[in-house]
């Protein structure tokens, strides 16, 4: 295998959207091939996010994931940088970049077969199984620091 040919980090963002103090995630399929990530998550909640697509800024990839996955509508100067995380497993590697905004629209299950419905949680009655990335940019948002090794 020659360096051209290693598996490399990819690039994705998770979005914390509050509305009225209250977090929106969404539930991923039980079935992990609709769950649909390298980082695995099958019946987790996670926040809106995604892959980095080429050429695409990190806010233009939190505006496109938001409005794909729950049809809200999020503009560049309502995102604030929250976190950097460095997610692995055996078979990927992602550093995600983690992005606030609040919203006072209701989001629309608009991929049912990834992500089966969305809800607002309060933030101290989060459900037990979040999304590892999710959960680490929630984790960096409390604590107050963008990262955390």
């Amino acid at each position: 295998m020659n360096k051209i040919d290693k598996p490399r980090p990819g690039v994705g963002v998770g979005i914390l959207v509050l509305k009225e103090g209250k977090l929106l995630l969404g539930k991923r399929n039980d079935d992990a091939e609709k769950a649909s990530s390298e980082l695995s998550g099958e019946g987790t909640w996670t926040m809106p996010g995604g892959k980095l697509h080429f050429q695409e800024s990190f806010e233009e990839a939190a505006i496109r994931e938001v409005k794909e996955e729950t049809d809200i509508d999020i503009k560049k100067e309502e995102l604030k940088l929250i976190s950097i995380t460095n997610d692995k497993t055996e078979k990927a590697h992602f550093v995600t970049i983690g992005f606030l905004t609040e919203t006072n629209q209701d989001p629309k299950a608009m991929e049912p077969e990834e992500i089966t419905e969305w809800k607002f949680f309060e933030l101290d009655n989060l459900p037990e199984k979040i999304f590892k990335p999710s959960e680490k940019v929630l984790k960096n948002y409390l604590d107050k620091q963008i990262y955390k090794n």
